[in-house]
């Protein structure tokens, strides 16, 4: 079963229909190979815990799975990990995502947030993406790291490749690894001979001190928290507006009460989250799932998106309600590998909806048509034509 064309135009649609059919179903994943796919909460949520699913690419059988051809130094990342390894890095870098430490950034990240929507001025056109999804998360991320601002690169373009590759431009994906490669050799060689406080110098220190963090983990680690820190925070900002202009009553109810923002950002989340797929996986033997027994080395892939729509976990699923109890949703995993950012993902949303709402109480969508990214990984807009 070919699913590309309609999951491109229609994913809900298309996971709803084999949601519906059967739990799992061979397929042809993202990457033109076999695979078997995931649909429904239960055996999602059970699937994203199960150690026997492994993210190690070492555990695929030959010639069954392509994926991202990415350099050592980049690829030796925590989405490439199994414990222990997995569980040692994270431990390095968790402290920079904790509750406490991203309490502390909710000022700056408000500050960011006000400075873009000055910079738009009282009453316009704009496309919100551009203007103010995408500066504020990678200014966010940028800060933590430590990048100066002369530095910060076009990494819209980078992930870009990555995520939604052109099928005209194939090259396009080795060039924007070469790139990556290239700026954080020298991004961590400055911070070397600099350090300063911030993430970046923190874990160099780490590494330099004897930790049994590799050259390669520690530049796949910055290219991670970066690739992830921006690429998902700039989705779940863009797909929250989007939703709830396309829902008036729901955002007339949240205007009313700014005070719920906090779960109303879950439900979006829930709703129309960041990612489609969670990282592909590999049996270490084989795994029954479902009553369907999938054989080591094969490929898994968990549908986020269908899991989080399944209506046995969440009535009425394609309904957008800002009062439901979205709490157990999937969009940002579950298990070991839950997102390690989830904090500072959330505080960033719940900002930037609340800061936005505020200043533009007419925000609404122009006649153009909002475009989302043709990817079957990853759930975002390239564009959303608002006035204000």
């Amino acid at each position: 079963m070919d699913l590309a064309d309609g999951l491109l135009h229609h994913p809900y649609d298309v996971y709803r229909r084999l949601r519906d059919t059967a739990p799992v179903h061979r397929i042809t994943g993202p990457d033109g190979t076999p695979a078997w796919l995931v649909t429904r909460y239960d055996d999602a949520r059970a699937a994203l815990a199960d150690p026997r699913l492994s993210l190690d690419k070492r555990h695929a059988t030959a010639g069954t799975y392509k994926g991202f051809s990415l350099p050592p130094a980049l690829d030796a990342n925590l989405l490439n990990m199994d414990p222990p390894d997995h569980t040692r890095i994270r431990r390095l870098v968790g402290r920079a995502f904790t509750p406490r430490r991203v309490q502390q950034l909710r000022e700056p990240i408000r500050r960011t947030a006000d400075r873009l929507l000055d910079a738009l001025g009282p009453h316009g056109t704009t496309d919100l993406i551009a203007s103010y999804a995408a500066p504020l998360p990678i200014t966010v991320i940028c800060d933590l790291l430590g990048i100066p601002e002369e530095h910060r690169l076009d990494f819209r373009v980078w992930t870009d490749c990555l995520v939604a590759p052109d099928p005209e431009r194939p090259e396009a994906g080795k060039e924007a690894v070469v790139a990556m490669l290239g700026f954080f050799t020298r991004l961590l060689a400055a911070k070397r001979a600099e350090p300063a406080d911030d993430l970046l110098s923190d874990l160099i220190a780490v590494r330099d001190e004897g930790d049994r963090l590799s050259e390669d983990e520690l530049m796949s680690l910055a290219f991670l928290i970066l690739f992830a820190g921006y690429e998902n925070t700039v989705q779940l900002i863009g797909n929250a507006v989007l939703a709830l202009l396309q829902h008036p009553g729901q955002l007339a109810a949240l205007r009313k009460d700014p005070g719920k923002l906090p779960a109303a950002v879950e439900e979006l989340m829930r709703y129309e989250g960041p990612a489609l797929l969670a990282i592909r996986r590999f049996p270490v033997e084989d795994v029954t799932i479902a009553g369907v027994t999938v054989p080591a080395g094969e490929t898994v892939w968990v549908s986020l998106s269908a899991a989080n729509r399944d209506p046995a976990r969440f009535p009425g699923p394609d309904l957008l309600d800002l009062s439901r109890d979205a709490a157990g949703h999937l969009a940002l995993g579950h298990g070991v590998h839950y997102c390690l950012g989830a904090p500072l993902a959330r505080a960033e949303t719940e900002i930037a909806l609340g800061a936005l709402l505020e200043r533009f109480p007419e925000l609404a969508l122009t006649g153009a048509q909002s475009r989302w990214r043709p990817s079957l990984r990853a759930r975002g807009l390239v564009a959303l034509p608002v006035t204000y």
